[in-house]
Formats: C-alpha cells, sequence, structure tokens
C-alpha cells in the first residue's frame, strides 16, 4: 500500500492508521473549521474535511493520496464543537448526559482531481452522568479539543456510555473500516 498523506493532527487518527497498518506521513495546514448555516448537518464534516484536504493539496510538489477527516457531535439537530473553556465544557457533558446523540465524521479521500468523500455515522447513549462524574472527567482529562467534550476511549467512554450503535473507531475519529476500503478503490 501506498504512503498517504494523513491531513490532521489528531492523535487519535494517527493512532487508528497505525493500527490498521496503514502508511501514512503527517501534513498539516491551519484551516477555518466555519461551515455555510444551509449545508445539511452530515455534510458539515465532510465540509471541513475538504478545505484540510485542499490546504494540504496546495502545498504538495507531486501527487499524493490525502486523507483528511472531521468529527462533530449531534444533538437534538443542533451540532456540538468542541468546548472553549472548563465551563463549556460541562455544559456540553450536562445536555449530553442521559441522551442519545449522533457522531458524524466526514471523510474525504484526494488525488488529483479524483476524489471520495463519506460522512459516517454512530448512535451513542450516554448514561445518566453525576454533575460530579462530569467535573472529574473535565478536570482529569481536559477534553477541550475533542468535539462533544470527550473520548469514547477515555474514561468517561468506560464508565458513562450505555450503548453504542454504529462503528465505534467513529467516534475516535475515523471510520478506519471505510477509510480502507476507500483507499483501495483510489489503488485499483
Amino acid at each position: 500500500m501506498e504512503r498517504i498523506i494523513l491531513a490532521s493532527k489528531s492523535p487519535r487518527r494517527k493512532q487508528l492508521l497505525e493500527w490498521a497498518e496503514i502508511p501514512f506521513d503527517v501534513m498539516v495546514k491551519d484551516t477555518d473549521e466555519m461551515y455555510p448555516a444551509s449545508l445539511p448537518i452530515d455534510q458539515v464534516p465532510v465540509y471541513i474535511a475538504r478545505n484540510k484536504a485542499l490546504a494540504v493539496k496546495e502545498e504538495l510538489s507531486h501527487d499524493r493520496l490525502i486523507l483528511a477527516a472531521d468529527t462533530v457531535v449531534v444533538l437534538n439537530g443542533k451540532v456540538i464543537g468542541k468546548p472553549v473553556n472548563k465551563e463549556n465544557a460541562i455544559a456540553i457533558l450536562t445536555e449530553l448526559s442521559g441522551q442519545v446523540h449522533e457522531v458524524i465524521t466526514g471523510v474525504v479521500l484526494m488525488r488529483d482531481d479524483a476524489e471520495i468523500a463519506f460522512a459516517d455515522i454512530t448512535e451513542v447513549e450516554f448514561h445518566k452522568l453525576s454533575p460530579q462524574q462530569i467535573e472529574f472527567y473535565v478536570n482529569k482529562y481536559k477534553p477541550y479539543d475533542k468535539a462533544g467534550a470527550y473520548a469514547i476511549q477515555e474514561w468517561i467512554g468506560v464508565v458513562g456510555i450505555k450503548r453504542v450503535k454504529g462503528d465505534f473507531y467513529n467516534v475516535m475519529g475515523l471510520p478506519v473500516s471505510r477509510v480502507m476500503k476507500a483507499i483501495l478503490e483510489f489503488e485499483n
């Protein structure tokens, strides 16, 4: 398999690609994560991922396969981003407590003028979390770089998640099996 370019600084995405034994190099260019308000919610992370891939593509001097991804959490039709501070993280987790929400990861693979883009959706249900549990998690794990203010592979996922319907790894930030199929499509 050819080495791809991962257009993400996410340690979780790097780890997932390593687990899948997909060879890659990381190349990141800061991009704006704003999106048009009229965009359907399931297309928001695809739009952001595409912008990440395009920014990296502009920097490349030769043709390489680029993988970019973005993850959002959606509760009751509203996109919940990354928390801006401790109070915001606590408020987000309080809102998610006892609720079912969706985690949507948008993926874009791009080389030359060819592109494969998709969104993968996983449903996650939290147990009712106490204020003490939420505060403990936020204080210890500081989830400020995580959509929805949590990481499923950390303490809160182990004790706080009641049910996952869909790809577990999608909640970590990358639906790896689907990505692998898309990479193989580019290689054929």
